[in-house]
């Protein structure tokens, strides 16, 4: 729905794969680990919003 909101799931994506990619490198498997559930968090809110934004697409529809 809102541009804030999805700009703020992109980034916990995006801060989720730079823990990944730092937990990888220097061997921390519970680094690793916690940037893949930021990214899968980020990914699931991602997806509420658009499951919104469609139910938005199909009221205004029903309205016209």
């Amino acid at each position: 729905m809102g541009l804030k909101d999805k700009a703020e799931n992109k980034a916990e994506q995006v801060k989720g794969q730079g823990k990944e990619s730092a937990g990888r490198a220097t061997g921390d498997r519970d680094l690793e680990a916690e940037g893949r559930a930021d990214q899968t968090e980020g990914k699931v809110k991602q997806a509420g919003e658009h499951v919104k934004d469609a139910a938005k697409d199909v009221k205004d529809g029903l309205s016209k």
